[in-house]
């Protein structure tokens, strides 16, 4: 019988993980997304959630484009203006990581 770890998001409990990293990851960006949300609707109020929501997590997935043009290099967003927009779709819908193929577990002796 073999035996499988997966990590599950402590943020987002539907998305599991073969990695812990990667999980540790994915809910530092969502606690990034939820902060940046708060900001964003506090200095635009007639946002509405949604728009906040998404708006916040597209921020937190590309911080570091956002911080290299927050550090004098305004022209590193241009690498997101030239990507193809994303499909808007909420984090709730994001599947989650197959697990990768149980190991043949050892014959026993």
């Amino acid at each position: 019988m073999a035996v499988e770890v997966v990590y599950r998001s402590s943020r987002d409990l539907e998305r599991l993980f073969m990695d812990k990293a990667e999980a540790d990851r994915h809910d530092k960006m969502l606690e990034l997304a939820e902060l940046l949300s708060e900001v964003l609707q506090r200095a635009v109020p007639s946002l509405t959630e949604q728009q906040v929501e998404e708006a916040g997590i597209y921020m937190a997935k590309n911080r570091d484009v956002f911080a290299k043009a927050f550090k004098s290099q305004p022209d590193a967003l241009a690498e997101l203006l030239s990507a193809p927009a994303p499909a808007a779709a909420p984090i709730e819908s994001a599947e989650p990581v197959e697990p990768a193929k149980p190991s043949k577990a050892k014959a026993a002796k």
